[in-house]
């Protein structure tokens, strides 16, 4: 159940996952005045939930620099990984190398978006 923070006018001026220094109370998820606070704030939920997406898609995009980085100056190596994401770091770097080698039409900015 979602958490709010009111103003002094019983206005909601923010939403939190969990109580928030007993400042906040809790509403359910279908509450009218909170889904007009979440539309109001950053469209409907729809438009929340892709906009979320892409900011997931784009911040794996960032790790997975950070972590190139980081294995260039052997500050660590891929085998500190735990096998698993071992191999989800080698299947997303082979996919890439594939589709930049294999979509030559696209820029390499627009390719690498679409993994």
């Amino acid at each position: 159940m979602p958490h709010v923070l009111r103003d002094q006018d019983g206005r909601i001026m923010g939403v939190f996952d969990r109580p928030s220094g007993g400042q906040t109370h809790e509403v359910s998820g279908d509450d009218t005045e909170l889904l007009a606070y979440l539309e109001s704030v950053g469209g409907t939920p729809e438009e929340q939930h892709r906009a979320f997406m892409r900011a997931d898609l784009d911040f794996i995009r960032v790790l997975e620099d950070l972590l190139g980085a980081l294995m260039e100056r052997n500050v660590i190596s891929l085998t500190d990984l735990p096998p698993d994401a071992q191999r989800k770091v080698l299947g997303r770097t082979a996919l890439r190398q594939m589709l930049n080698e294999h979509m030559p039409i696209l820029g390499t900015e627009d390719a690498e978006r679409l993994f």
